[in-house]
C-alpha cells in the first residue's frame, strides 16, 4: 500500500508552528526537512546547483558524502531525501513505503534512501 507524502514547490513554506506540529505529525517531519532544504536553496545556491546536477552532498541527515567511501553503497534517512529534493527545488514526493536508490554524480557511490532504522543506524 502506498504511503505518499506529496508537496507542491509552490506551496509556501509555513510558518509559526510548534515543534510538535512539524515534526511529529502524519507526515513523520519529513515536510520540515523538504523546507529545510529549501530555505538552504535560498541561502546556499551554488550548494543547489551541485544538487541539481546528481550530487548528494552532506546535509543534516545522514544520506550524503564529500568524498568516496569504501563501500559502494551506504543507506540514507527518507528525511535526508526531503531535504534533498527541497534543495533541488523539487516537489516533495516520497513513499514511505518504498526504499528508493540514487547514485550520487560527484563520488558514484550508491545510496538507498529508507524508513527502515536498522539499515542505516547499522544495527
Amino acid at each position: 500500500m502506498s504511503q505518499r507524502i506529496y508537496r507542491s514547490y509552490r506551496e509556501p513554506i509555513r510558518k509559526g508552528l510548534t515543534w510538535d506540529e512539524r515534526w511529529k505529525g502524519d507526515d513523520r517531519g519529513l515536510i520540515g526537512c523538504w523546507e529545510l532544504g529549501r530555505e538552504l536553496r535560498e541561502k546556499e545556491p551554488a550548494l543547489a546547483k551541485r544538487a541539481e546536477n546528481g550530487e548528494l552532498p552532506v546535509l543534516v541527515w545522514k544520506g550524503g558524502a564529500n568524498k568516496r567511501l569504501k563501500k559502494p553503497e551506504k543507506y540514507g534517512t527518507l528525511n535526508y531525501l526531503a531535504e534533498w529534493q527541497g534543495l533541488r527545488g523539487e516537489d516533495l514526493n516520497i513513499d514511505l513505503s518504498e526504499e528508493r536508490e540514487i547514485v550520487c554524480s560527484k563520488t558514484g557511490m550508491k545510496f538507498i534512501y529508507t524508513g527502515n532504522i536498522e539499515k542505516y543506524c547499522n544495527v
